[in-house]
């Protein structure tokens, strides 16, 4: 079962609402679905917490205030503050190979050059955690790093709206880890 759910993101107004800020995003449907959207800062964690129960198991959610490229100092602390194992977290983060309104579950694997990842693997020592990669799209022209740091047109952003909503109503493979089930219904 997953203990810690960590959304990725850049702390900070000028990121709010980009593409870079998916996990961020339905990290915040996620405790507000849960819990009415309590968030609590917590500086010893480097980020903003809130935990709830499921299945009679406490759950972390975690939003770092670290940068994107320092997400795992955050990852590690907390992990390694509650016992949790590489194979409890769930790391919520923005994909460019899936398109816009599209969301995967998996199991390990690389960063695929995500510095998020690549940080987070680097400070707990392990691949071996599970990743929700929700889809933003590929940029059709530009540099990656402008259309990551930008906002979403009003009609990716509803696409991303429906894909929350949909995610959420599976919370129960997505906090089970069941893969299977999990992207067999979203897909």
């Amino acid at each position: 079962m997953i203990k810690l759910i960590v959304g990725l993101g850049n702390p900070g107004l000028q990121y709010q609402k980009t593409r870079h800020n998916a996990g961020f995003l339905f990290l915040d449907d996620l405790v507000s679905a849960n819990l009415g959207g309590q968030w609590q800062v917590n500086r010893q964690f480097f980020g903003e917490i809130s935990t709830f129960s499921y299945s009679g198991e406490r759950v972390v959610a975690m939003k770092p205030h670290t940068f994107m490229n320092k997400s795992g100092q955050a990852v590690g602390v907390i992990a390694g503050f509650y016992k949790i194992k590489p194979d409890e977290i769930l790391v919520v983060h923005d994909e460019l190979e899936l398109p816009v309104g599209q969301v995967r579950m998996k199991f390990g694997g690389g960063h695929a050059g995500h510095n998020g990842l690549r940080d987070i693997i680097a400070r707990i020592g392990s691949a071996d955690f599970y990743r929700l990669r929700i889809g933003i799209g590929r940029p059709q022209v530009g540099s990656v790093a402008d259309y990551v740091l930008s906002k979403p047109s009003l009609e990716e952003q509803q696409d991303m709206d429906c894909l929350s909503e949909s995610v959420l109503a599976e919370v129960n493979s997505l906090l089970m880890a069941d893969i299977a089930v999990f992207n067999q219904r979203l897909s």
